[in-house]
């Protein structure tokens, strides 16, 4: 089997020096014909050695049945082979169409003094460029009695066909009046609508609640391998974060920067926060279920935006917090949630508690800036104690 390997490479050695000479050759030919010093005729003669030269290569071998059939190094070297001459011919091709043309053109004398040629010129003034248009191939090949059908009018572009066309009727409000009822309702819920950064905290607590806090998480909490309290928590933290991001974004480039908060919410391989093991893939229970009620959720806040603007989608969202994620992380109420627990926190006896927890101070810190900091163990152990309320 050596053998046959070392005769093998011999052979396609030689075979591979012989296509790299000619593939030299033909980038020198390419060369040339774009040099106006060398005369057209001249091109021609090297065109035609070189397809000679092109046609007497040999067929390809092949290896024997010892040896991998499936060669890199001969089809990247004939493949280079190939690249050359159609750069050759092409540049041979425009050399000679544009030398015949020019050699057709009349003497025009007269035109000299204008392009102050020199002494020598012999009247024929040469042209290394002419443009006919698109078009005009299809009208000249009529005169050969050759007929193609042209290609109709390009599409308008996106912009000018938007300014053209008429206007689309403006789609109803999903909630009418729904500033008007804000102003009245959240205060009483504990949100400003008036503070930009609470209404903005509370949208993004309402659709990480909606996309998370549902009946298919609940089914797959229940079913075997799901997810455990700290494991909810934390994904609860995390998508509250994601969903301001988006909501910003939203606001800057337009409804559907929010898929981006679709894409990690449902990501079926994505472990969840906190160091959490968990996901969705390795769950039991309505999975496609859990995914379509956030593409739902998600959707809603889009549509929200296109129809009613940022601000309504953002109330939106406000009251949806306010009515099932009230003691969320990022809710105007989350401080005095906190308080509260550290002082459950402090009465228990943490003797069980895992390390995380050992630093009041620190504890109650992580709970206020980044509850999953804390680890999904350590938060999982503070909802079985009911620190959190």
């Amino acid at each position: 089997m050596r053998k046959d390997s070392k005769a093998w490479e011999s052979v396609r050695d030689h075979y591979m020096a012989r296509l790299d000479a000619i593939r030299q050759a033909a980038e020198e030919v390419a060369e040339l014909a774009a040099n106006a010093e060398v005369p057209a005729s001249r091109i021609a003669w090297l065109s035609i050695s070189l397809e000679s030269a092109y046609t007497w290569i040999p067929d390809t071998p092949v290896p024997p049945a010892t040896v991998d059939r499936e060669d890199h190094l001969l089809t990247n070297a004939e493949m280079l082979l190939g690249s050359a001459m159609i750069t050759a011919r092409g540049a041979v091709a425009n050399r000679l169409v544009y030398h015949l043309v020019n050699e057709a053109q009349p003497e025009e004398p007269e035109m000299c003094e204008e392009l102050e040629c020199a002494e020598d010129c012999s009247g024929r003034h040469d042209t290394s460029h002419i443009d006919c248009g698109p078009d005009a191939i299809f009208e000249d090949l009529l005169e050969h009695d050759i007929t193609i059908e042209e290609p109709g009018p390009a599409p308008l572009s996106p912009r000018l066909a938007t300014l053209i066309a008429p206007r689309p009727e403006e789609p109803p409000p999903l909630f009418p009046g729904l500033e008007e009822h804000a102003s009245a309702a959240l205060p009483r819920l504990g949100i400003d609508p008036d503070d930009p950064e609470v209404l903005l905290s509370a949208a993004a607590a309402g659709l990480a609640a909606g996309a998370l806090l549902n009946e298919p998480l609940d089914a797959i909490r229940a079913a075997p391998g799901g997810p455990n309290a700290g494991d909810v928590f934390a994904q609860g933290v995390d998508l509250y974060r994601r969903a301001r991001k988006a909501l910003v974004a939203a606001r800057d480039s337009g409804p559907e920067r929010l898929s981006a908060f679709t894409a990690i919410a449902s990501d079926l391989d994505l472990p969840w926060a906190g160091g959490s093991r968990f996901t969705l893939r390795s769950a039991s229970g309505p999975v496609a279920d859990f995914i379509r009620n956030i593409e739902e959720q998600v959707w809603i806040t889009e549509e929200m935006m296109r129809r009613q603007g940022w601000r309504d989608a953002l109330l939106h969202r406000a009251f949806a917090a306010a009515s099932k994620a009230t003691h969320h992380f990022g809710m105007p109420g989350w401080p005095a949630v906190v308080e509260a627990a550290m002082k459950r926190f402090a009465s228990l006896d943490r003797v069980s508690a895992p390390s995380e927890l050992a630093d009041l101070g620190e504890v109650e810190t992580a709970l206020l800036q980044e509850p999953d900091r804390l680890g999904v163990n350590a938060l999982g152990w503070l909802v079985r104690h009911a620190v959190l309320g």
